[in-house]
């Protein structure tokens, strides 16, 4: 969720910094919707990840998901600050070069870099989920499917980022048609499922709640997203900048946490357990809800564009990450020049091949199906709001902010203990092993490359390219 980050249409660019009127509200919608497509994409496999990890006892999912979205809100608040800081973008990579010095600008970056390709596998298998639950007689070509998904994302990251104001309609419609849904369904559902299982008496129900929060905890991915996208408002004041970036917050926590509590007590409500092979359980609720009409086709096709929004916004922002390392005639750099070279379209195509390419092997290895990803999806983008929350603590200190330091060492805490909970499960420990090798790899090019300067702004020059 991880992050991914998609960009805002051209005319937040275009517009002067001092320029009043109409269209400011309009150009804040254009931006904030379409940074937030990510986090708002993941409602559609995180409850369904924390059901899973609960082995399916409903009665536990409201309490671990608000468990989740109450992380939400910590992780959240710590870029809430990274916004007023760095207004001209740069995240945790920014915030970690300047506290810790520039060898710590590659753990965020090379976690960036594994949770995008994440992003973009993810994405495509739930997208590719959704289309099967609304037509099941696909579920047997699930791989095929979801590999034709990314070659079709992939083939349109080639034309650069015309489509940008696309994400947000995407994301505006399938809020709406979510609010649709869970209006129904609270007021007359179409069908109540089996009763919930019994909660096991010999387990302690808090237990299983600390241990099944890590694993939904992808809801989390792209709160980045407005931390660095500010970098693309280049005609935009600090001031203003900071306002876009925390207004997106804002409204990234409302709809996330809003979304996604209203639909874990449908759920809950309409005894929506684990699905299908065929189905998801975001499907089931939207059924249940809605009946197998129009608006439960309108749902899962709201839905599968959302995600596939979400999987373009990091075939964009991969890449452009991948640019921004680029050497260049004018300026050594960390990778290799021919990550810079890009089409007409401005889109660095070999970048695009390595995020293409590695998304294929992680869905073709993940058998298509999005649950099978989404523990480590977790992993990698908490390394990252685990350096940024170090980072923010050691600013707090150092300015003898004591509260504030305090806090965000909590926060830091929280995050660390989500990351070993999901580590403790074994096989996500291939998302930072992964990170940890993009991250040392990075760093021992940037080395032998002379060690040239501005790394730290590396996330932000990427969006503003």
């Amino acid at each position: 969720m991880t992050t991914s980050e998609p960009g805002a249409p051209a005319a937040v660019t275009a517009t002067p910094a001092g320029r009043r009127g109409p269209r400011r509200p309009v150009l804040f919608f254009a931006f904030s919707f379409a940074v937030i497509a990510d986090p708002v994409s993941s409602v559609a496999y995180a409850i369904e990840a924390a059901l899973r990890a609960l082995h399916g006892d409903l009665a536990l999912l409201l309490p671990t998901m608000a468990l989740v979205v109450g992380l939400v809100v910590v992780v959240t608040a710590n870029y809430w600050q990274l916004v007023g800081r760095f207004p001209q973008g740069g995240g945790a990579a920014a915030a970690a070069g300047r506290a810790f010095g520039p060898r710590w600008t590659f753990v965020p970056i090379g976690a960036l870099v594994v949770d995008f390709v994440l992003t973009i596998g993810i994405s495509i298998a739930a997208a590719a989920s959704a289309v099967i639950a609304l037509f099941p007689g696909l579920a047997a070509f699930r791989i095929p499917l979801a590999l034709l998904l990314l070659l079709v994302v992939a083939g349109l990251t080639w034309f650069g980022h015309g489509g940008r104001l696309l994400f947000a309609v995407m994301t505006l419609l399938f809020v709406l048609v979510s609010v649709a849904v869970l209006v129904l369904g609270f007021v007359s559902p179409h069908a109540i499922g089996e009763a919930p299982p019994a909660t096991d008496p010999g387990r302690s129900a808090a237990l299983a709640v600390v241990l099944a929060f890590p694993v939904a905890m992808a809801l989390a991915t792209g709160v980045e997203a407005p931390a660095t996208a500010i970098a693309q408002l280049g005609r935009l004041d600090d001031a203003r900048r900071r306002r876009f970036g925390r207004g997106t917050l804002a409204l990234l926590l409302v709809i996330v946490g809003g979304l996604t509590l209203a639909l874990t007590v449908l759920a809950v409500r309409l005894r929506i357990g684990i699905p299908g092979h065929d189905s998801t359980q975001i499907a089931g609720i939207a059924r249940a809800a809605a009946g197998s009409g129009r608006l439960y086709g309108a749902f899962q096709l709201t839905s599968s564009l959302l995600l596939l929004a979400a999987a373009s916004s990091s075939f964009q922002a991969g890449p452009g990450l991948f640019k921004a390392l680029a050497g260049t005639a004018e300026r050594p750099g960390v990778l290799p020049a021919a990550f810079g070279r890009t089409n007409r379209h401005h889109t660095p195509y070999w970048a695009v091949v390595v995020h293409l390419a590695a998304a294929g092997l992680i869905i073709v290895a993940a058998a298509g199906k999005e649950q099978e990803l989404v523990l480590f999806y977790a992993v990698a983008v908490f390394v990252s709001f685990l350096v940024g929350l170090m980072a923010m603590t050691r600013f707090a200190r150092t300015e003898r902010k004591t509260a504030l330091a305090w806090l965000n060492g909590a926060a830091a805490g929280a995050v660390a203990f989500t990351l070993a909970v999901n580590l403790l499960r074994g096989w996500p420990t291939l998302s930072l092993t992964a990170t940890l090798f993009v991250a040392g790899a990075l760093h021992l090019l940037w080395v032998r490359a002379g060690r040239p300067t501005g790394i730290d702004d590396a996330e932000a020059r990427a969006e503003a390219a």
